[in-house]
Order: structure tokens, then sequence, then C-alpha cells
């Protein structure tokens, strides 16, 4: 039987990427993938200047990080997320949680939790 494998992706701020770090890897967590990224939600956009030229900047700078994990409990990466990432203030960003079918090493051929791990 195959292992149950979730993908968990959450958007944040640049400045909590660091603390949001070093409270996954406090429950084992030590893959990740981390992307820059742009976006937008109820924050819309915001006024800027530049050189004494006002634009409307419509999207926000962010961080995508994206974990696979299997061995340790999907509610205990949502809840580790949330302690650093909620400050109360529109921003925060958001968490989703997927299924993954199959995971492939492409080094070696290994697939699923062979594949997670070291």
């Amino acid at each position: 039987m195959k292992p149950d494998m979730t993908l968990i992706s959450i958007i944040t701020r640049h400045e909590k990427l660091t603390e949001l770090r070093d409270a996954l890897y406090a429950i084992d967590v030590l893959g990740m993938t981390v992307t820059p990224v742009e976006g937008c939600g109820t924050q819309l956009g915001y006024e800027s200047t530049y050189r004494g030229v006002k634009d409307i900047i419509h999207v926000r700078p962010k961080v995508l990080v994206e974990i696979v994990v299997s061995t340790v409990p999907v509610d205990a990466v949502v809840k580790a997320a949330q302690s650093v990432l909620q400050t109360g203030k529109i921003g925060d960003g958001k968490i989703f949680v997927s299924k993954i079918d199959r995971v492939v090493r492409v080094r070696t051929g290994e697939e699923d939790l062979a594949a997670l791990t070291n």
C-alpha cells in the first residue's frame, strides 16, 4: 500500500520565511521549496510613487513555500505555520493542502516515501 503523501503550499510575507523555516524544522520538516511570487487577495493593490510618478501596484511580493509530507502529520505542519504567520492583519497568507499521487526521485528512480527521504 502506498503511503499518504500531502503537498502543503504556504504563501506568506518574505519577512516571515526564517521564522517559518525554523518552526517547520522543529517538527522534523526538513525539505522545502521556496519560490518568490507576486499576487493579490483582499489586499488588492497599493499606491506607490517612483521619481514623482504615482503608480498603483496591483500585486504584492510574497514567498511560496512548498512541502511534501508523509511521516509528519499534516495538521502539525498547518498549526506550526499558523503559529508563526498569524498576525491578525490582512496579508498573513494562505495555506493550501493537496494530496499527492506519486513522487519520483529523478537521480535514482526511487518512488514515493523512498523518494522523499534522504
